[in-house]
């Protein structure tokens, strides 16, 4: 079974997940006040100004905090078995939640502080997951 897709037309969010397709990690930023705005929205968070940027992120980041799931009883998560859960600070000052992918165990090999990279999971709906792997 595939992980939860979204619901398209989807106004704030469908510039994010198309440019996803093409495996780049984007986020906005204010032209008003210059703040740094994720999770796609259709205003700034900082002064409420309406004329935001997109931005290509390099996909890089520390590690800002992480759980390890142990047991997921939905389907599309149960095969899984043990996975990291983290929100990862990217260098352009903005926070992701996502997974932590490419360790041998995620109880030990997941750090607060660890350096990550993007890792793209590709969909059969088209878009592709940001995933984050030990830069």
């Amino acid at each position: 079974m595939a992980r939860p897709q979204p619901r398209f037309p989807e106004p704030d969010t469908q510039p994010f997940y198309d440019a996803t397709k093409e495996h780049r990690l984007t986020y906005q930023q204010c032209n008003s006040c210059k703040n740094v705005v994720f999770y796609p929205r259709a205003h700034c968070t900082a002064c409420g100004s309406r004329d935001l940027a997109w931005k290509d992120s390099k996909g890089v980041g520390t590690v800002y905090t992480y759980s390890v799931v142990r047991l997921n009883r939905h389907p599309a998560f149960a095969p899984l078995g043990p996975y990291a859960v983290a929100y990862v600070d990217l260098d352009e000052g903005f926070r992701i939640l996502t997974n932590i992918v490419g360790v041998n165990d995620p109880l030990t090999d997941v750090k607060i502080g660890q350096r990550v990279k993007v890792q793209w999971e590709d969909q059969e709906s088209g878009i592709a997951l940001p995933m984050f792997a030990p830069a």
